[in-house]
C-alpha cells in the first residue's frame, strides 16, 4: 500500500484569515494517468489553454511579469514539477523547483499581417501540439504582441495533470487584477515541511475490509453501463481512428442570455442547449462527409465537475463523466434538444458521474506502476465506443481585467486523445458563451462545419423559443433577424 505524502503550509483566506491547510503532493490516479497518456502516445500533448482576447495598450514586460507574479504567490503549484519515482513504483510527486524562474514560463510573439483572429487560431492550434518542459513547473504563457481591431492576446497553457477546466480558468484569474470584494494582496505561504501521515494510513487499512466491499458492489453496479459504452464499439465513423500530430482550433460564439432564454422556454440547463446545438453541428458534419447520421452513431464524453465551491481555488483535475448518445439521428431541433435533456438527466440520475469518482479514489490506494499501466493500455488500445467529447466550463461572470486592460473574450481550448479527433470546450465569461473546437488536422479539416453548426442551432432554438412566447416579452433590436437578437432581448418569463 503507498503512503501519502502531505504539505503542511498556511493560507489566507477571502476574509483576510490565515488558516492552516493540508495538502497531499502525490499525483492522483487521474493526474498520473494524463501524464502516461501522453508519455505512451507520441502524436498527443495534453495542455489545456485559456486564450484570452485583451483591450490594449498591452503592458509592458515589467507590468505583465508582476501580474503573473501575483498568480505565482497565490498557487504554490506554480512553482513546484513532476518528480518521477524510480520504475514509476510510486506515483509522481510535486516538489518545489529549486531553479524556478518565472521568465522561464513566459514567450512573446506576433503574429503574421494582417494579425487577424484566423492566424490567432492558427497560432493556438500550434500551442495545443507543444509539449510543456517536464524539467520545470508544467505552465507557460503567451503573450501575443498585436491582434487585429487594436488588441492583443495571451494564451494561458497548463498540463491537464495540474488542471481541469475549471480550475485552468481559475489559473489565469488569478493572474487578473483583484475584484472589488476580493483582497488586494495575498501572502505567500509559510514555511513547508513534508512529511507521511502514517496515522491517516493505518486509519484508512483498517477501515477497508469493510468499506472496500459496500463500495465496490455499489460503484460496479452503476458504473457497468458507463464501461460497456467507453468499451462496446459503435458503428464506423469518420469521428474516431487514429489522430496525428498537426491540430486545427475554431471557435463558434453565442450570448448567454440567448442560451438561458431557450433553456426557460423548453425546461431544460444551458448544458443541455449546448449539447443539443453540438448534436445538430455533428449532424451537419456527417452529412457533408456522405455519412448517415444514424441512432447509436455516436456516443460522447461529456466531463462533469466533482469540483466543491470552496475547492475553487486548488489547481487539480475534480472530473468524472458521463458517456451518452447524441441524438444526431433526430432532425426536429426542439424535439433533438428535449431528448438530448433526457438522456443526460438519465445518466444523472443513475449516478454515474459519482460512481466513476468512486473509482478514482479507490485507485488511490492502488500501486502507482498498475494504475500507470491501466492508462498506457487505454492508450494502446484502440477505443471505438466514444467518437466525441464536450466539456462545460463555468467561467467568471464579472468582466475581468489584467494590468488594467479589460478582457474581452475568453475561448478554451482543450487536447484531443485516445482516437477522439474533435474536442469541443465551452466557457461561459461574462455575457457569452464560446466553443472552443479542436480537430486534428488530417482527418478534421472540416471543423468549421463544427462552428457554424453550433450557432445556428442556436439561433434556431431561439427562434422557436421566441415563437412560443407573447411578443410583447421581447424588445428586438430593429433591423435584425432573429438569430441576431443580442441581449437586449429580456426573458421576463
Amino acid at each position: 500500500m503507498q503512503q501519502r505524502q502531505f504539505v503542511q503550509s498556511w493560507e489566507t483566506d477571502r476574509g483576510g484569515c490565515r488558516r492552516q491547510v493540508l495538502t497531499m503532493t502525490e499525483l492522483g490516479p487521474l493526474d498520473t494517468g494524463f501524464m502516461t497518456m501522453e508519455d505512451t502516445d507520441r502524436h498527443i500533448s495534453m495542455g489545456i489553454g485559456t486564450v484570452a482576447i485583451m483591450a490594449r495598450p498591452r503592458p509592458s514586460r515589467g507590468e505583465l511579469r508582476t501580474c503573473l507574479a501575483r498568480g505565482v504567490e497565490r498557487h504554490r503549484r506554480l512553482r513546484q514539477r513532476v518528480r518521477r519515482a524510480p520504475l514509476d513504483l510510486k506515483a509522481p510527486a510535486w516538489e518545489d523547483d529549486p531553479n524556478f524562474d518565472l521568465g522561464h514560463h513566459i514567450r512573446w510573439t506576433a503574429l503574421p499581417d494582417p494579425a487577424d483572429e484566423s492566424a490567432l487560431r492558427e497560432l493556438v492550434a500550434t500551442e495545443l501540439t507543444e509539449r510543456l518542459d517536464r524539467d520545470h513547473p508544467l505552465w507557460e504563457v503567451v503573450v501575443v504582441d498585436r491582434l487585429s481591431d487594436d488588441r492583443w492576446a495571451l494564451i494561458v497553457k497548463a498540463h491537464h495533470t495540474m488542471v481541469d477546466g475549471i480550475s485552468g480558468v481559475t489559473l489565469f484569474e488569478s493572474f487578473c487584477d483583484a475584484a472589488e470584494d476580493e483582497p488586494r494582496g495575498w501572502r505567500a505561504p509559510g514555511r513547508t515541511r513534508s512529511y507521511t501521515s502514517l496515522p491517516r494510513v493505518v486509519a484508512g487499512v483498517i477501515r477497508l475490509p469493510y468499506i472496500v466491499p459496500r463500495v465496490t458492489v455499489g460503484t460496479v453496479r452503476i458504473l457497468a453501463p458507463v464501461l460497456l459504452a467507453a468499451v462496446t464499439p459503435v458503428a464506423e465513423s469518420s469521428l474516431n481512428g487514429p489522430i496525428g500530430r498537426q491540430r486545427r482550433y475554431v471557435v463558434a460564439r453565442t450570448l448567454l442570455p440567448q442560451v438561458r432564454e431557450i433553456g426557460a422556454a423548453f425546461g431544460v440547463t444551458v448544458n443541455d442547449v449546448a449539447v443539443a446545438a453540438i448534436a445538430a453541428a455533428y449532424r451537419r458534419l456527417l452529412l457533408s462527409r456522405g455519412e448517415e447520421p444514424t441512432a447509436g452513431k455516436l456516443r460522447i464524453m461529456v466531463p462533469v465537475s466533482m469540483r466543491t465551491a470552496n475547492a475553487k481555488e486548488v489547481l487539480d483535475n475534480r472530473v468524472s463523466a458521463m458517456i451518452p448518445y447524441l441524438p444526431i439521428e433526430i432532425e426536429d431541433p426542439v424535439e433533438r434538444l428535449l431528448v438530448a435533456h433526457q438522456r443526460i438527466a438519465r445518466h444523472r440520475s443513475r449516478g454515474e458521474p459519482e460512481a466513476e469518482a468512486s473509482v478514482l479514489r479507490v485507485a488511490g490506494w492502488l500501486p502507482s506502476g498498475f494504475v500507470g499501466l491501466v492508462f498506457r493500455l487505454a492508450s494502446w488500445i484502440p477505443q471505438r465506443g466514444v467518437g466525441a467529447l464536450a466539456t462545460n466550463i463555468p467561467g467568471p461572470r464579472h468582466q475581468l481585467s489584467l494590468g488594467g486592460r479589460e478582457v474581452l473574450e475568453m475561448w478554451p481550448c482543450i487536447p484531443i486523445a485516445l482516437r477522439v479527433r474533435i474536442t469541443i470546450a465551452i466557457l461561459s465569461y461574462a455575457e457569452r458563451l464560446t466553443f472552443g473546437i479542436t480537430g486534428d488536422y488530417d482527418t478534421a479539416p472540416d471543423i468549421d462545419v463544427i462552428a457554424s453548426g453550433i450557432a445556428t442551432e442556436i439561433a434556431v432554438l431561439l427562434a422557436h423559443a421566441r415563437g412560443r412566447r407573447p411578443p410583447r416579452r421581447l424588445v428586438l433590436v430593429p433591423g435584425r433577424g432573429v438569430g441576431s437578437h443580442t441581449s437586449q432581448s429580456r426573458n421576463i418569463r
